[in-house]
């Protein structure tokens, strides 16, 4: 039963949220989503930030961030070399505000959502290994057919077995959201946001 309802929500839902074409872009109906997730897993006494598990966390977060974000700078300047840091240079302004809102607004929403909902949630269908790493990390790509390029997809299928698998290690929400932002910013900053970008809404 918990398998069709996985289906269902992260499939069936999201997918038909991507056919429809909900004006307003996907941070409402995220938003939304999230506090429903906040009010189920206050409900089961699920625990959440788990904030001192950062301290312990946060180097080896760093320097796996630091060495992805100098290869995409790499390729960026060798592939797309007249997006190469485009936002920050052309719209700082547009910047600066998803530098503040990105984390608040799209990544920790989607960390309830895809990590800890998904991953507690579902624990007696996938376990608490890798498969359900990978059923988080492949409800996080299919979410993302959204923006409707393969880059996307491929890149938040990876991302999202990052994230799941730092969650199942940290049980920390704060870990994988800091995590999440670190890649999300950099996506933004390097000249990648093209790929992620929804009218006026960020996922």
């Amino acid at each position: 039963m918990r398998l069709l309802e996985y289906l269902l929500i992260f499939f069936g839902l999201v997918g038909l949220y991507i056919a429809v074409h909900v004006p307003g872009g996907p941070i409402p109906v995220l938003l939304l989503a999230a506090v429903a997730v906040v009010v189920y897993l206050r409900r089961t006494r699920t625990a959440l930030l788990r904030a001192g598990a950062l301290r312990t966390a946060l180097p080896g977060v760093l320097a796996l961030w630091l060495a992805v974000s100098v290869l995409a700078v790499v390729a960026v300047a060798l592939f797309d070399r007249d997006h190469l840091f485009d936002l920050p240079r052309r719209e700082p302004l547009l910047w600066l505000a998803i530098v503040i809102f990105y984390p608040l607004v799209s990544v920790y929403p989607q960390e309830l959502l895809f990590r800890a909902f998904l991953l507690h949630r579902y624990a007696p269908v996938f376990g608490t290994g890798l498969a359900a790493a990978a059923a988080s990390a492949v409800a996080f790509g299919f979410a993302h057919l959204l923006f409707g390029n393969v880059l996307a997809v491929v890149a938040t299928i990876a991302g999202g077995w990052l994230f799941a698998r730092r969650y199942q290690r940290t049980g920390s929400l704060l870990v994988v959201s800091v995590e999440h932002a670190l890649y999300g910013l950099t996506i933004f900053t390097v000249g990648l946001g093209q790929y992620f970008y929804h009218g006026a809404a960020t996922l």
